[in-house]
């Protein structure tokens, strides 16, 4: 029969390793003991019968469970058995809910493979970053909508720059709710919980970035593209610029995607943000190009832009990019400005917003609303040119 003792912290610390596992039980509350392993590890258990048999629950780790907490531990343990309820059952029910780690795991797998490589790397870093060092081991079914909105405060706190100021990223935690709020959403249809707690994240504002580069801007840019010995770099910022495609796209574009004939190039579901083909018509400009690349290249097949590792294109612009932006001056100047400016000349030359959204693959017409001031200019000329027409007869009759 095991004598039982009242546990104590200095007991605990002071019980000494065996050849064989082994338990101190406390005289205070039935059941609750010290185990001490042959390793020299402690930790606090329950023993108990339940329906005739012989169970025993882990309640915790000695220090991180102290022998307080678990007396009190195993006194809710005693109140459950006593009301017929095993407690074993309960928790090995809980272990078997899928925790946040779990949900992860399959959005990863199942739908990160769906979306476009970078796009997909993004949300692996969100998620890796943000979501999993606070809810890793949490269970699905008890995240909450404050959980969320308490993790997109913190990502919109943003983090220091090179400078030591601390710059605040609303849009990146935007961005982190609509991956959780998709999460969330298959979450629901794999049957993990009813419900989606980040549904009605609170968006924060955001400042959209508008920055089109002037004519004598993109002169100077092509001045520094046109002095480079190597280029492909600079024919791919030609190609974003005479295209609004986006760097991807142009990166993996391949010489079969392009009808030279009739001007079209036809990209594939595997490189646009949509993941869908988008069939676009191109100037004569970029049926130059791409003829030169053929020559330079001596191939009409393949990457249009191969990059130095074995079939593979042109990997990362990022350097190429900064000594452009460090010669010409331009240093706020990202390549996604030139789709921007691509736009922004669609704009000036009288197109509308749905073929501007047609030319730069926009699946929502909301995203290219962010162009809709720019209309300003070209209606304020045929308001102007009106004005030429009537204004004389105006002034005649008044005469």
């Amino acid at each position: 029969m095991n004598k039982r003792v009242k546990l104590s912290e200095r007991m605990v610390k002071s019980a000494q390793p065996r050849e064989k596992d082994y338990h101190i039980f406390d005289e205070e509350v039935r059941g609750l003991s010290l185990c001490v392993y042959k390793s020299g590890n402690r930790a606090f258990a329950m023993s108990y019968r339940f329906k005739g048999r012989q169970r025993r629950y882990t309640i915790g780790r000695w220090p991180e469970w102290s022998v307080t907490a678990a007396r009190e531990r195993a006194k809710v343990i005693r109140r459950q058995i006593e009301d017929g309820l095993d407690p074993m059952e309960k928790r090995q029910a809980a272990m078997a809910e899928p925790r946040i780690a779990d949900l992860v795991d399959r959005y990863q797998a199942e739908h990160l493979p769906r979306l476009a490589a970078r796009n997909a790397s993004d949300q692996k870093s969100m998620l890796r970053r943000f979501v999993m060092p606070s809810w890793h081991a949490r269970l699905v079914s008890e995240i909450t909508p404050q959980d969320v909105d308490a993790i997109l405060v913190e990502v919109a706190k943003g983090r220091p720059n090179k400078e030591g100021v601390v710059v605040p990223t609303p849009i990146r935690a935007n961005r982190v709710g609509e991956v959780l709020r998709k999460m969330f959403n298959l979450a629901v249809k794999w049957g993990m919980r009813p419900d989606n707690p980040a549904e009605t994240f609170r968006r924060l504002p955001e400042v959209e970035r508008d920055r089109f580069l002037s004519p004598d801007e993109i002169n100077m840019i092509i001045s520094v593209l046109d002095q480079c010995e190597d280029q492909r770099g600079p024919d791919i910022i030609r190609m974003c610029l005479l295209t609004g495609a986006r760097l991807g796209e142009v990166r993996c574009a391949t010489f079969e995607q392009f009808d030279l004939e009739r001007g079209i190039w036809t990209k594939q579901a595997s490189t646009t943000k949509q993941r869908k083909i988008h069939r676009v018509p191109i100037s004569d400009d970029v049926v130059a190009l791409i003829r030169k690349r053929r020559a330079a290249l001596g191939v009409g097949e393949g990457w249009l832009f191969p990059g130095d590792a074995e079939g593979k294109p042109v990997q990362d612009l990022r350097r190429f990019w900064g000594r452009v932006r460090r010669e010409t001056g331009l240093e706020d100047v990202r390549i996604h400005d030139l789709r921007h400016t691509f736009a922004s000349l669609l704009v000036s030359g009288g197109a509308s917003l749905e073929m501007i959204g047609k030319l730069l693959g926009h699946s929502q017409a909301k995203t290219t609303q962010r162009y809709a001031h720019l209309m300003d200019s070209p209606l304020r000329d045929g308001v102007n040119r009106v004005a030429g027409i009537v204004s004389p007869h105006v002034r005649a009759v008044e005469d």
